[in-house]
């Protein structure tokens, strides 16, 4: 099938690529020159494992090319997905719909008859009735428009996108049901799940699900903060409520919470809209897992403090930056906000990271970075595990334990072998338990 993927940031371009590889001829547009420029060239602008691969595959096989805007060729495309952002919107909780709202209009102009627009972008319940009133008037005509929500996870996206746990798809009409299935055949084939919904449901069900997952994880987080005063060990105790099938063990993992660009500007996002629709107070309880989830980030930094008397003039490293590992996405990063606070409390902040160095020199130019691991704990008086990327918990802490000034690590996302880092003469200091150190 001839398919245009509107928007080419982290979300549009594992979907073009994805496309692509399912066997489809796929135009992605991306007004911005420099990531249009680089994505034609075969270079990701973002970190995301095996991607990079696909993408100069798919390229080299004619199926993916870029473009800066819609041309006739792009208008002549079965399906349309619209990818483009929803970030927070200044000063409020809501979602900025601006983006998907000009795509949309845009698109309107060059889209046909028998083609389907299909948004992917997270947006607020009601934005795709809306924007279906808008592109009728525009086209003409009624715009055959559904809304097929993501559910990417960074560090997995291709995966996710080639092998889904469920397709979900609201429509308005039958034809855009048959278009999708069509486009997503190969994937159907395997077994996965088609879920054909109203067009609200499908609005909310990436939200819905954000909402549930970040609540799991601040639910397991406000436990450790009552182990932490009460000398239980919340690892143990999400071991041992995991084990309930009606429960799971999954975002069940106790540390500095969750970030990224997703669940906290969608949990807001959510609250927003709920309010704009007069039952904010149905989900008024998103509030209190939002504020846990920042707790976390309040109790490493009072941590450090407390460890080290005050951390001002102390050297602290900070290991991994980026809000989870296989990713240099730093939006809404706990890491980063720890490792922030603590710079402008007089700290002396060195951050190391496989992949987020070069963002990071951008995003927080105040933070020295460090590329070799061993040079960046050296002579430390901490060390914090931000982010829990795979060669540090492999690292061996002898050899670390040689370098530092100070042996003692606040592990912040509970993933470190706390035996083998005591072997090793470190003290070690973890969210939500209660370790003895010798």
């Amino acid at each position: 099938m001839k398919v245009t993927v509107i928007g080419l940031g982290y979300l549009g371009a594992t979907h073009a690529v994805a496309m692509a590889e399912l066997g489809h001829e796929v135009i992605g547009i991306e007004p911005d020159p420099r990531k249009l420029s680089a994505l034609s060239q075969g270079v990701l602008p973002f970190h995301e494992p095996g991607l990079d691969t696909a993408l100069t595959k798919t390229l080299a096989t004619g199926k993916l090319t870029f473009k800066a805007a819609h041309d006739a060729e792009s208008a002549a495309s079965e399906i349309f997905f619209i990818c483009v952002g929803t970030p927070q919107r200044a000063g409020s909780d809501a979602a900025d719909t601006s983006y998907v709202i000009s795509a949309a209009e845009d698109l309107a102009r060059w889209v046909g008859r028998d083609a389907v627009v299909a948004g992917k972008s997270t947006v607020p319940v009601g934005t795709a009735a809306e924007l279906k009133k808008r592109m009728d008037a525009i086209a003409g005509f009624d715009v055959h428009l559904a809304w097929n929500p993501e559910f990417l996870r960074e560090g997995t996206a291709l995966e996710d996108s080639l092998r889904p746990d469920r397709i979900v798809v609201g429509t308005f009409d039958q034809h855009s049901v048959q278009v999708i299935k069509n486009v997503y055949a190969p994937i159907l084939e395997s077994g996965t799940p088609f879920l054909e919904l109203d067009v609200p449901t499908a609005e909310l069900v990436k939200v819905a699900a954000n909402a549930f997952l970040a609540t799991k994880i601040s639910f397991i987080n406000a436990m450790a903060e009552v182990a932490e005063v009460s000398g239980a060990d919340a690892v143990a105790l999400a071991k041992a409520i995991g084990y309930d099938e009606r429960i799971g063990n999954k975002f069940l993992r106790t540390g500095i919470g969750f970030g990224g660009g997703c669940l906290p500007k969608d949990i807001r996002g959510f609250m927003a809209r709920a309010d704009e629709l007069g039952v904010g107070s149905a989900v008024e309880f998103l509030r209190n897992v939002d504020q846990v989830n920042l707790r976390r980030r309040d109790r490493v930094v009072s941590l450090a403090n407390t460890e080290l008397g005050e951390v001002s003039g102390k050297a602290i490293t900070m290991l991994g930056i980026s809000f989870k590992p296989d990713s240099d996405d730093l939006r809404d990063s706990p890491a980063l906000e720890i490792a922030q606070r603590l710079q402008a409390q007089g700290a002396h902040l060195t951050v190391h990271d496989p992949v987020s160095l070069v963002p990071l020199a951008s995003r927080a130019p105040e933070l020295s970075s460090e590329q070799d691991l061993m040079a960046a704990v050296k002579s430390a008086d901490l060390v914090i595990l931000g982010t829990e990327w795979k060669q540090y918990r492999e690292v061996d802490p002898a050899e670390l334990g040689e370098l530092v000034k100070t042996k003692t690590v606040i592990d912040g996302r509970n993933v470190l072998d706390v035996a083998r880092w005591q072997q090793a003469g470190w003290k070690v200091i973890a969210l939500g338990r209660n370790i003895q150190n010798g």
